[in-house]
């Protein structure tokens, strides 16, 4: 039984929002799941799929917070 995690930042994609949305979620569930289905044979009963919002403050990259590695790169274009 498969169990994945997928970690994003809490912030929106669409205007108005500040999370991932309901149909969001639930697209990457579906994808997901179908993924494993058509590559390791897992039934999608069987496959666990668990989102979690990290606040962008708690999220790093390149040895930065986020929104600083964000601003240094559009900098760098």
């Amino acid at each position: 039984m498969p169990i994945v995690t997928i970690q994003v930042t809490r912030e929106g994609n669409k205007t108005g929002t500040s999370a991932v949305t309901p149909e969001e979620k639930a697209e990457l569930i579906k994808g997901t799941s179908e993924l494993l289905l058509k590559v390791l044979n897992k039934p999608l009963e069987a496959t666990f799929v668990v989102i979690q919002e990290v606040e962008k403050e708690n999220w790093g990259w390149g040895g930065l917070p986020v929104d600083e590695y964000r601003r240094q790169k559009a900098e760098q274009k």
